[in-house]
């Protein structure tokens, strides 16, 4: 290492133990002062260029790192006019800073003036710096993926919308196309299907393919199999099958990479990564990257193929056991209302249910205890077995005591401790336009006789709950409604509805005779439908419990 100055001579210094060689333009350090010497020995062994010049320009002094990163620079020669171009424009404009590529090394340099118009260049390698600072931030942009990617296909619960994601997520960051290759589920799995999307491209395009695109593609039809493969060239010569999975306007392909989608443990379809000719190939991070995120891909899809089968069915489960609608009855007139508690799977313990008969109509309101599903099994059974039951008797009374036996002979009768409250009568019009109701009680809330000039009285039933015990006691009892004259039986989840001004009120009996003498003369629908409307305000978007309602009116006279 050696440092020069005008006048003077440089010599070998020892930096780090190691003796370093002489520039050999200047003599050795011998024929200097011992104060110089030791001013070079501590300018070479910086880490730093240092590069001084008079007030004319010339370079006088260069230190050991800077023979090093600027060899160029030669101690006598103008700086302005060096072989660093990027250098000598700092010089000659009087720039205070650059930043350089120079023999593949990033350099870094500020100038400082000195006393008697001199000044000096301070250049510093952040050659490591900045490959650090570069890897800092690919990694940040490479973890920055994966949180969208984590976020999109954690939001994504159906199937179609978790292939669109994995086809378009990876697009331009990881490649300029992507193709999700997907097996669909039985009993569809005839033959392959693809989802492409390009940079640049509006929309995913969708296609089936035949089994032979999964030999044209390099590694696609080991990654269907669920083994990794290596990026490597897109095929020379391009098939036919290729053709469809391709823009038109995309170009030559480069390299593609082809990563397994595992759903549940088994191959669910592919992500095949096309780059075009002139990028950059695939490196072990990308690879790494691309699997991660077919992975990913691939638990999403799992996940939304389970969410499929679970709403699936949940619909064949809210088929089964929503109100029904409800047939016509000569001379009646009833209409029903439902809420099931939180109102998401739309099934719940309350149910109703009208049955024509030869003389009239047989109807049935209940609410089982519970909420959710598994009053919604036990619910269906109920149903299940009234529907059976009232084929061979038709009595109210003789019907809900077949109706307890029949709970309590169910397989799991010994398991479950479940049980219903439940109303079961028939109705028949007479000749004078009025009807008749015969009405069993199990535990069940006393319905509400609405009156032509408003009046609410209660219909006193009683009885047990049904499926409590075996030798549960029912009651009965016979309603009598005159012309244009209502029923309305319902749920405890009507007057137990929690809200009001401070959330906690229950809306109540009381409240509940006024809201109905507030709507007579309503036609049966619109009467539901208000009083409804009113638990809703009064709830005001709180939780409640299963909710039902079945109105029977007697057929005014014209």
């Amino acid at each position: 290492m050696t440092t020069t100055r005008q006048g003077g001579a440089a010599g070998p210094v020892s930096v780090g133990g190691q003796a370093s060689r002489p520039h050999p333009r200047h003599s050795p350090d011998t024929a200097l002062p011992a104060d110089s010497r030791l001013a070079r020995e501590l300018l070479d062994g910086l880490a730093e260029a240092i590069v001084t010049t008079d007030r004319a320009g010339l370079v006088t002094l260069v230190n050991a790192m800077a023979t090093e990163l600027l060899p160029e620079i030669v101690p006598g020669t103008e700086l302005a006019a060096c072989a660093v171009p990027a250098l000598a424009r700092a010089a000659a404009c009087g720039a205070g800073a650059l930043e350089v590529e120079h023999r593949g090394r990033r350099l870094r340099g500020v100038r400082r003036d000195l006393a008697g118009g001199r000044y000096a260049w301070y250049v510093r390698d952040v050659t490591e710096e900045h490959t650090r600072a570069d890897a800092l931030l690919a990694e940040r942009s490479r973890t920055a993926f994966l949180a969208q990617a984590g976020s999109h296909l954690g939001l994504s619960l159906h199937r179609d919308q978790t292939l669109r994601t994995a086809a378009t997520l990876p697009v331009p960051y990881l490649a300029d196309l992507a193709l999700v290759v997907h097996l669909p589920p039985p009993p569809v799995q005839d033959r392959p299907h693809w989802l492409r999307y390009a940079e640049g491209d509006p929309a995913p395009v969708a296609g089936a393919a035949q089994w032979t695109l999964t030999a044209s593609v390099p590694g696609l039809a080991a990654a269907l199999d669920g083994n990794p493969t290596d990026p490597g060239p897109w095929p020379d010569a391009e098939p036919a099958d290729l053709a469809p999975v391709l823009p038109p306007a995309f170009g030559r392909p480069g390299t593609v990479l082809v990563s397994p989608m595992l759903s549940a443990g088994r191959p669910a379809g592919a992500l095949v990564l096309v780059r075009r000719a002139g990028r950059a190939d695939f490196d072990q991070r990308d690879v790494e990257l691309a699997r991660e995120f077919a992975a990913r891909a691939g638990a999403a899809l799992a996940t939304a193929d389970l969410y499929g089968e679970q709403a699936h069915l949940a619909r064949v489960l809210q088929q089964s056991l929503l109100p029904p609608d409800l047939p016509a009855v000569p001379g009646v007139t009833v209409a029903g209302g439902y809420r099931a508690a939180g109102d998401r799977l739309r099934i719940g313990g309350d149910f109703y249910d009208v049955f024509p008969t030869d003389g009239g109509a047989l109807f049935a309101i209940g609410d089982v205890c519970g909420k959710g599903v598994g009053a919604a099994v036990l619910t269906g059974r109920v149903r299940q077995s009234l529907q059976t039951l009232r084929l061979v008797e038709q009595r109210p009374l003789e019907l809900i005591r077949l109706l307890n036996r029949a709970l309590f002979d169910a397989p799991d009768a010994a398991r479950r401790s479940q049980f219903t409250t439940l109303l079961l009568g028939t109705l028949a019009s007479g000749p004078d336009g009025g009807v008749t109701l015969r009405i069993a009680g199990g535990g069940h809330p006393s319905p509400l006789v609405l009156r032509v000039d408003g009046t609410v009285n209660p219909v006193a039933v009683g009885g047990m709950p049904v499926g409590a015990l075996a030798a549960a006691r029912f009651a009965q009892t016979d309603v009598r409604l005159a012309p244009g004259e209502l029923l309305l039986a319902y749920t405890d989840g009507v007057t137990e509805a929690r809200g009001g001004p401070r959330d906690v009120e229950k809306f109540g009996e009381r409240r509940l005779h006024r809201a109905l003498a507030s709507a007579a003369g309503l036609p049966p629908a619109a009467l539901v439908d208000r009083l409804l409307q009113l638990i809703d305000e009064w709830l005001h978007g709180q939780g409640h419990d299963d909710i039902a309602m079945l109105a029977v009116c007697a057929a005014a006279r014209a």
